[in-house]
């Protein structure tokens, strides 16, 4: 157990074991990957109704994909 000395210093362990490696976590922002499959901007989406429709239409089919891979993920968890 290590020791506590003034002004929140502790003192060195020997033997301590080495940190964890970081985990990199990439955010995947569908709104983006949409836009840049369809080639639309978001511009032409608030100015043209066929574009907001057609992004509208590819976010929703991207929302069920997403969740039924969830579901297969979830039924090959509990079948193995």
């Amino acid at each position: 157990m290590s020791q506590t000395y003034g002004l929140g210093l502790s003192g060195i362990r020997l033997g301590s074991q080495p940190h964890p490696i970081p985990e990199h976590v990439i955010v995947q922002r569908p709104l983006d990957r949409i836009l840049s499959f369809t080639g639309y901007s978001i511009d032409d989406v608030v100015n043209n109704p066929i574009a907001k429709h057609a992004l509208i239409g590819y976010y929703k089919l991207s929302r069920q994909i997403h969740r039924r891979s969830e579901c297969i993920d979830l039924e090959r968890q509990w079948n193995p």
